[in-house]
C-alpha cells in the first residue's frame, strides 16, 4: 500500500530551475545498467524482507523510524513498526495489505482500520519509480560503499524539478512523501540532489538519499536505508494476514466482497449467472475471483483476475456486471465479431460490451495484451 504522509508543517512550494549533471566516466561502470538491473531484479522478484530506518530532517525536527518490512510484490507486505519518533507513526504500529484487504493497527489510539478494495488493481509502484529515474534523470556513477556490511554501487542524481516536486517517490520502498519547503530567497536556487546506492549481489537499491537545500542550509532531507535485506527466501501466506488484538476496536470501510474464490465453480455458487472462459495469453493464471455486491442501482459485480507469475504486477482482469458501468460516448467504438464494443486507452487498456442483461470488461495494465482477442473468445455467451 502506498503510504502518503506529511511530515513537516509549512507552505508547500513548487521548485524550479534547470539541472545540469555530470555524465559517467569512461572507466566507471554504467549507472544505466545498475538502474536496468534493479527493474528487472524488481519485475522477476518474489519476496522481500528488511529492517528499513527511515530518517526525515527539516530545519525545525528530526524525526526517525525504524520498521520490519516483508512483502510480496505488488500487492502484499507487512510493515511493523519497531521504534519511531515521528508521533504520526507509534512504535508499535502495523500495517499489512493484501489483494483484498488492509488492517491499519494503532497501538496508541487500540484502533484497526480494516479497508476492503476487492477490486483494486495492483501497479508496481517501486518499478515505476525506478523506470522514472532511469528515463528521466542523468545519471553519474560515484563509486562504491559498504551498507549494513554489503557492496553497494553508488549512483548521483538531480532529478528534474517538475519530477520532484512537493512530492518525493521513494525507490527504497514504495512511500510517498510529501515535503513541505519553508524556503526563502530565490526558488531556483534550491540545491536537489538525490543519491541510490544499489547493492551489488542482488543488483536492487538499498539505500537512498534526497536532500533540498538553499545556500548550504538542508530544508528538507529523507535517508531510507534497508538492513538484513533478503530476497526471495519465501515467506509464509499468513505473514499477509492480520488477527487483531483482542481489546481493538475494528473500523470498516469499502465494499465488503461476498466472497473471493479459487475456481469458476465456486464464485457461480452464489451467482445467478455463468462466468466466461476466456481464451488469456499461456503465460497468464487465474489468480482469484472477486464477487461484490452493491444493492440497487449497482448490481453485482465478479471479477476474474488473471496474472503472469513470472512478472510482477502483468494482470489482465475479465469483469462481468449486471448493471452498466461505462459510457459509450466517452469512449471509442469499436467491432468484436460483429458487435458493438468500446474501447478506452490509458494507463488501464480496456474493452466494454453489452450482452443481453449482462455487461462485459476486459482491461490490462499492459498495452501488448490482446484485449479484442479475449474479448472475442467470451463473445456473448
Amino acid at each position: 500500500m502506498n503510504r502518503r504522509r506529511v511530515l513537516a508543517a509549512g507552505a508547500v512550494a513548487a521548485l524550479a530551475g534547470c539541472v545540469s549533471y555530470t555524465a559517467d566516466g569512461d572507466d566507471s561502470p554504467s549507472s544505466d545498467e545498475l538502474v536496468q538491473d534493479a527493474i528487472e531484479t524488481r519485475k522477476r522478484m518474489t519476496d522481500l524482507t528488511a529492517r528499513r530506518t527511515m530518517t526525515v530532517e527539516t530545519p525545525d525536527k528530526t524525526t526517525e523510524r525504524t520498521e520490519a518490512v516483508a512483502r510480496q510484490p505488488p500487492a502484499k507486505q507487512r510493515i511493523e513498526v519497531l521504534e519511531s519518533t515521528d508521533p504520526s507513526v507509534p512504535s508499535g504500529s502495523v500495517t499489512v495489505t493484501n489483494r483484498a484487504e488492509t488492517w491499519e493497527y494503532n497501538p496508541e489510539t487500540e484502533t484497526v482500520d480494516k479497508q476492503y478494495h476487492p477490486n483494486k488493481v495492483d501497479t508496481d509502484r517501486t518499478r515505476l519509480v525506478l523506470e522514472a529515474v532511469l528515463e528521466n534523470n542523468r545519471l553519474g556513477y560515484e563509486g562504491t560503499a559498504t551498507v549494513d556490511g554489503r557492496d553497494a554501487h553508488i549512483i548521483e542524481t538531480k532529478p528534474p524539478v517538475d519530477d520532484i516536486g512537493p512530492t518525493i517517490d521513494l525507490v527504497v520502498g514504495d512511500t510517498t512523501f510529501v515535503v513541505p519547503l519553508r524556503a526563502t530567497g530565490d526558488l531556483e536556487e534550491l540545491d536537489v540532489s538525490r543519491t541510490i546506492w544499489i547493492d551489488d549481489e542482488y543488483r536492487y537499491p538499498i539505500k537512498e538519499e534526497n536532500t533540498i537545500s538553499d545556500d548550504g542550509e538542508t530544508r528538507h532531507r529523507v535517508a531510507v536505508t534497508y538492513e538484513e535485506l533478503a530476497i526471495d527466501t519465501g515467506l509464509e501466506p499468513e505473514t499477509f494476514t492480520y488477527e487483531p488484538p483482542a481489546d481493538a476496536t475494528v473500523v470498516t470501510d469499502g465494499p465488503e466482497p461476498e466472497g473471493v474464490f479459487e475456481t469458476r465453480a465456486a464464485a457461480e455458487k452464489i451467482l445467478p449467472y455463468s462466468l466466461p472462459e476466456p481464451d488469456v495469453p499461456d503465460s497468464y493464471v487465474l489468480d482469484r475471483i472477486t464477487v461484490v455486491k452493491k444493492g440497487e442501482g449497482f448490481g453485482t459485480t465478479t471479477t476474474l483476475w488473471y496474472n503472469d507469475p513470472n512478472v510482477i504486477a502483468r494482470e489482465l482482469f475479465v469483469v462481468v456486471r449486471t448493471v452498466q458501468r461505462f459510457n459509450p460516448d466517452a469512449l471509442e467504438e469499436t467491432e468484436i465479431d460483429g458487435r458493438t464494443a468500446y474501447r478506452r486507452d490509458g494507463r488501464i487498456q480496456s474493452v466494454f460490451w453489452a450482452c443481453e442483461e449482462l455487461n462485459y470488461e476486459v482491461s490490462s495494465l499492459t498495452d501488448d495484451t490482446p484485449l479484442l482477442e479475449i474479448a472475442a473468445s467470451i463473445g456473448c455467451p
